[in-house]
């Protein structure tokens, strides 16, 4: 069987991981092994972050709803089980986009909700 010259192949994985590295400081922009170290960690830390950004903006429209639901003298979490009882299934997200963006509509929603709590308590 003929021996197989790998430099072809080689070069262009190097050339490869140098280019998704282009931005880094340093040696980590220029060495092979230092920017596939970088690689690796970077793609690592994308990963984990794709998923905490699902988390933190979760936590940003609770933050904005609950804020939005305190100026019409009601707390959170009886406006979320209100809107439970109520029947309305809008998500946290349309509600934060509702409560900044169009707040005569939020206001209605909350009204709503007021309305169905009074009458449980």
């Amino acid at each position: 069987m003929p021996r197989v010259k790998r430099g072809v192949t080689g070069h262009a994985r190097h050339k490869k991981v140098l280019k998704l590295m282009k931005g880094q400081r340093g040696s980590k922009s220029k060495l092979y092994r230092r920017a596939h170290e970088a690689m690796l960690k970077a793609f690592s830390y994308a990963y984990r972050h794709r998923r905490e950004r699902k988390r933190n903006m979760r936590r940003l429209w609770i933050a904005r709803v609950n804020a939005a639901v305190r100026l019409h003298g009601l707390t959170y979490s009886r406006f979320m089980a209100g809107l439970k009882s109520a029947g309305v299934e809008i998500d946290r997200k349309s509600l934060a986009d509702l409560a900044v963006k169009d707040p005569p509509v939020f206001a209605k929603i909350v009204d709503t909700v007021k309305d169905k709590v009074g009458q449980e308590a």
